[in-house]
């Protein structure tokens, strides 16, 4: 595990202008939907059973541009259909109205890493690693679509397989959701009750996790989808409500280490590494799950009705959970007012009788 997150560490530091964050992904993805001519064109090219590679010019990609034809004509999916025909690549303007130039032959680096085996597949990541630009493979052999972006790799799904995946994905996500609930009730009673359990920490931790895992593909396939994808975008809103704050808090609440790191390389991890309970252990600062220690009280103090500048304080004067639940009315007064620690002391009481505590 110790490797692994080196691993990830070094990539977070390799990371440049040319590394596409996942906002900017999903804009670009909402250029290839059902229903869009660039979609629509693809989907055409895939059919006729043609391979083709396609580049969008965004200026960056001076010097890797290699002969072709000067088309400069208005875009159409039949114009680019027709196109794929030809060797080469199909250069289309930024704005995606016109087609530039065909039959390219494109020369990015070959020292840029790709895990590619094709030609075309290989010239396609090359090329959006190095010009930061969106390139399009269609294999005919393969009879599929890769969509490249920067350092994303992104194979496009049949509409009809999607929404398979997407029910099913939806269906995992909605039952992750009650686990998180029930799991985190059961650690809000241990930490009321000043019970240090790791173990559950952990649990909680790995279940918001996983769920955001899931809804970020799932926000993906919404976008893929068009306007098909719009109930799932609302539905995805409602169950991933509180899923992050609640997680972050825990995080903060359980990790002995500096917390921002703690929590880009927890959100680095795959699915199986996720699923360890050893793996989040270690990434949290322990040694083993089966330990005694306390907690600053965050995910708790956010329940109450403190604002986070106030909680913070609290925490600052109380240092930990079991101090600040014992100390009287007055202990806080001198940092958030004789009223404001009448209020919180009032809702611990509440919160101790309603998960009886």
């Amino acid at each position: 595990m110790e490797q692994r997150v080196k691993e990830i560490q070094k990539k977070i530091t390799e990371k440049n202008e040319n590394s596409a964050t996942e906002e900017e992904f999903l804009s670009i993805l909402k250029w290839i939907v059902p229903g869009t001519n660039f979609r629509a064109a693809i989907d055409s090219a895939l059919k006729v059973g043609k391979g083709a590679l396609i580049v969008i010019d965004n200026g960056n990609a001076f010097g890797i541009f290699e002969g072709g034809f000067r088309i400069n004509t208005n875009f159409t999916p039949q114009k680019l259909t027709e196109l794929t025909k030809m060797d080469g690549a199909i250069i289309l303007s930024k704005d995606l109205k016109k087609i530039s130039y065909a039959n390219v032959l494109l020369t990015p680096d070959s020292r840029i890493k790709t895990n590619e085996t094709g030609t075309r597949h290989k010239a396609a990541e090359r090329t959006a690693k190095q010009a930061g630009t969106l390139a399009v493979a269609i294999s005919e052999r393969r009879s599929d679509i890769t969509i490249y972006y920067k350092d994303i790799r992104y194979p496009l799904i049949p509409t009809d397989e999607l929404l398979r995946k997407t029910n099913e994905h939806l269906q995992l996500l909605e039952k992750q959701r009650d686990l998180f609930d029930n799991y985190m009730e059961k650690l809000l009673k241990m930490d009321l009750k000043n019970y240090f359990n790791l173990s559950q920490a952990i649990v909680v931790i790995q279940k918001g996790k996983l769920i955001q895992k899931i809804a970020s593909d799932l926000k993906r396939y919404s976008i893929e989808l068009g306007k098909e994808g719009t109930l799932l975008r609302i539905r995805l809103k409602e169950i991933l409500s509180g899923i992050d704050k609640d997680t972050d808090f825990i995080i903060r609440d359980y990790a002995k280490l500096d917390l921002d790191q703690t929590k880009v390389i927890i959100n680095a991890l795959n699915y199986e590494e996720i699923l360890d309970e050893n793996v989040i252990c270690q990434i949290l600062g322990y040694e083993n799950p089966n330990v005694n220690d306390s907690i600053p009280g965050w995910h708790i103090l956010m329940k109450t009705s403190l604002s986070d500048s106030e909680i913070d304080s609290v925490i600052r004067k109380g240092e930990t959970w079991k101090k600040i639940a014992t100390s009287d009315e007055g202990f806080f007064s001198d940092v958030i007012g004789e009223e404001k620690s009448k209020t919180l002391k009032e809702d611990i009481r509440k919160m101790k009788m309603s998960f009886n505590a």
